[in-house]
């Protein structure tokens, strides 16, 4: 028997300052991603959404990749999520930014498809070393 028992019963750790940063810009990039996006989209259709979602689907999965876990995916897709809602809202003096068409619905919810399925392909936390492997 090993002493590391399961992953789901160890307890979490608070991320380091350096970890909750590299979260941080994550999401602010996450964010910034989805302006552009919302910009983009309109202006080149269709080539325009899709090179929006490869954009954020590039940030999800190299966010992942950066930080080694599904975490890295879901801060870019939560700072692409607050933008694009943030965005859509209209302003009291009539201005809006998406208007009422397929290619912005596709953007709306392609964009949170492109992300629950970069979070769900992000690789998940792996335990390091020897003991891991059965039979050991």
């Amino acid at each position: 028997m090993n002493d590391h028992g399961s992953m789901l019963a160890q307890p979490l750790k608070a991320p380091s300052a350096g970890r909750a940063l590299l979260y941080l810009g994550l999401f602010v990039l996450g964010a910034v991603v989805g302006a552009a996006g919302s910009l983009v989209q309109s202006g080149w259709f269709p080539g325009g959404l899709l090179l929006a979602l490869a954009g954020e689907a590039g940030l999800c999965l190299g966010g992942a990749r950066a930080v080694g876990g599904r975490g890295g995916a879901v801060a870019p897709a939560a700072g692409w999520v607050l933008a694009v809602i943030l965005l859509t809202a209209s302003r009291p003096e009539g201005d809006f930014l998406f208007g009422a068409g397929a290619g912005s619905y596709l953007f709306l919810l392609g964009g949170m498809a492109t992300a629950v399925i970069c979070a769900t392909l992000g690789a998940g936390r792996q335990p390091d070393g020897d003991a891991v492997r059965l039979r050991k």
